[in-house]
């Protein structure tokens, strides 16, 4: 489907890619990884020639649809509903068409080609992905004006999910979701029956969505079967037979060296002292591997201070008198990891917000320590930071009257040295003015830290360092984040926002997933929950009888599949362990069907169920 062939091209003098080459076949899904700034969103924009190489030739097959997340959405009246139909192109212009077209056989083909590709399911389908992605009915129907930021990266992505092109490309799609979003889109995606192309840096989404990892690196294009996880364990088996031949050849080369340097001048061994020469420069040289894992970011250890440190006591908090959430009554002692759970818009961030102090409660008290320190991280502060600045500047300016030395220590902490210390803020990465704001955050070391998505344009690697820094911090930690992983690595308490108040969730983060995955199958279905206490007797009882045995039988698939998932899950397992990745392919294929016939039986079931719950009001 996808050819890439001795692939050259530079930004601004500096070589990204150097004579790559990637072969992409039909209905491969595949991940894109690598350091931030090895080329991934240029390659995107190479291959839907945005952009164009400067030598090598990317070529796709003729006829085929491509589609990427665009970001020219109108800021009209336009419906959110209306902004998604109108993504399938063909779909849009055909239906125009039959409205102004007097020709009958134009009219016949129209039809028969609408029909064709089922346009008239695609309301449906529309608002289904939109549903998915957190627009309830309301804000389907709403004007697209009214959304702002990642809201309208959603709108964006539904577009370009609703296409169905036969290669989709994502670019850090998970960066605007909430997690329930998120567990959507991972599902959608693992049954996404056509070719993915996605840039991710969210560990979980590229382990349960790819079938190959193309791992950007050395100004080339390094293929790898499989998913995330056996892409890590692969590499590194790759890169410790690379340093034993490095150092294997290297002996080698030296021992001739040595032969070379002692006998070169003497005639009798010339000969053989130049021979030696000529091996050494026909030698197929292997490099060093080169460290690239991200320093550690190491927050400063806080004093200890009594518990609890903070309580809330019956709080109500909002906006303008309007309480978003109420009758808050929690506990936070120094040694709490807690994780806010809960959809987008229920009230996470306002409970943040009210912890740090930057919203007052409505009513309730807010009980704190003096000396409490707290540190406050939302992606939003990027916005805020004075871009004409450097990050020694800006850390300078919040340390005032310590010496250069300790402020550059501070910054050191997250990874930035001399250079980039004196980088102005405009000239950094997202993931550089992450790590910065990080660094502003904890540098007087603070005995809570309130963190709302800290992962946004962190990379993997920079990913494991703030877990790795967070599981060494010894203050309390309040996270809001959609990268279960992280949320699984550091959190040993979780809150659930929900329906107006937050109280603590028993369940760990796998279950809520569930919970999440299963509430949107019923909502796509159009079940609701009814009361099981009905009068039956005025309904068919055979029809109940019918129902409910197809219901069992819809059951007992649901838990053949799922022993079948679970028993291709653990070949997988083994043979990754083995190394026998070619076996891995076919065994990700099965899973991919296994997976989609669970969807269908699924769906089938919550049908039923609806169907019983109607038959009993």
């Amino acid at each position: 489907m996808l050819s890439v062939t001795n692939l050259t091209y530079l930004i601004a003098g500096r070589m990204i890619f150097h004579n790559a080459s990637l072969q992409v076949s039909v209905g491969q899904r595949i991940g894109l990884v690598g350091a931030n700034g090895t080329g991934k969103s240029t390659l995107l924009k190479l291959i839907c020639e945005e952009l164009l190489p400067d030598s090598g030739e990317i070529a796709l097959v003729r006829n085929i649809s491509v589609g990427m997340v665009r970001q020219d959405l109108p800021h009209d009246d336009t419906k959110l509903i209306d902004v998604v139909l109108a993504a399938d192109t063909e779909r849009d212009s055909l239906l125009k068409e039959a409205e102004t077209t007097e020709d009958p056989d134009r009219i016949g083909y129209i039809y028969t080609r609408l029909e064709e590709i089922r346009a008239y399911e695609a309301p449906a389908r529309a608002a289904s992905i939109l549903s998915g992605l957190g627009f309830d009915e309301e804000a389907q129907n709403s004007a697209i004006s009214k959304f702002s930021g990642g809201w309208r990266m959603r709108v964006a992505l539904a577009a370009a999910l609703f296409r169905n092109p036969d290669l989709l490309m994502l670019d850090e799609p998970t960066n605007h979701l909430d997690f329930e979003a998120m567990v959507w889109l991972e599902n959608y995606l693992m049954r996404y029956e056509k070719t993915l192309i996605i840039i991710s840096h969210d560990r979980d989404i590229l382990n349960k969505t790819v079938t190959h990892i193309v791992h950007l690196n050395n100004l080339g294009l390094e293929n790898y079967t499989g998913n995330y996880d056996q892409f890590e364990r692969r590499r590194a088996e790759k890169l410790i037979s690379q340093q034993a031949i490095h150092e294997k050849q290297q002996a080698q080369k030296n021992k001739m060296m040595k032969f070379v340097e002692r006998f070169r001048a003497k005639a009798s061994k010339a000969k053989q002292a130049q021979s030696r020469l000529k091996a050494i420069e026909k030698m197929d040289i292997v490099d060093a591997v080169i460290a690239e894992r991200t320093k550690p970011f190491i927050f400063p250890e806080p004093e200890q201070l009594y518990s609890p440190m903070i309580v809330l006591d019956n709080v109500d908090v909002g906006y303008d008198g309007v309480p978003i959430l109420r009758n808050l009554s929690l506990n936070i002692d120094m040694d709490d990891r807690i994780a806010l759970l809960g959809a987008n818009g229920n009230g996470k961030s306002t409970l943040v917000k009210l912890l740090s102090g930057r919203l007052a409660p409505l009513s309730g008290e807010v009980k704190k320590p003096s000396k409490l320190k707290i540190g406050y991280f939302s992606q939003h502060q990027a916005e805020e930071l004075d871009i004409t600045q450097t990050p020694y500047e800006l850390m300078r300016r919040e340390m005032q009257d310590q010496a250069e030395a300790k402020i550059r220590a501070a910054l050191g902490k997250f990874g930035f040295d001399k250079f980039k210390s004196d980088t102005k803020v405009e000239e950094l990465s997202g993931g550089e003015k992450a790590r910065l704001l990080l660094s502003l955050m904890s540098f007087d070391a603070p005995h809570i830290m309130l963190l709302d998505e800290p992962t946004n344009h962190l990379d993997i690697e920079a990913r494991e360092a703030l877990t790795q820094a967070l599981n060494n911090y010894t203050g309390a930690v309040i996270l809001v984040s959609h990268d279960p992983h992280l949320v699984g690595a550091v959190a040993d308490r979780l809150w659930l926002v929900a329906n107006g108040t937050c109280k603590p969730y028993e369940e760990d983060i796998a279950a809520y997933r569930d919970l999440v995955i299963m509430q949107r199958k019923k909502e796509r279905s159009g079940t609701k929950q009814k009361s099981q206490n009905k009068n039956k007797s005025n309904h068919n009882k055979t029809e109940l009888s019918k129902l409910d045995k197809e219901s069992k039988q819809l059951e007992k698939k649901i838990a053949e599949l799922t022993n079948k998932k679970e028993l291709i899950e653990s070949e997988i397992a083994d043979y990754s362990t083995k190394g026998e990745y070619s076996k891995i392919e076919n065994l990700n294929k099965s899973l991919s069907l296994v997976l989609k016939d669970m969807e269908v039986i699924e769906a089938d079931w919550i049908k039923v169920q609806g169907k019983i719950e109607e038959a009993n009001t």
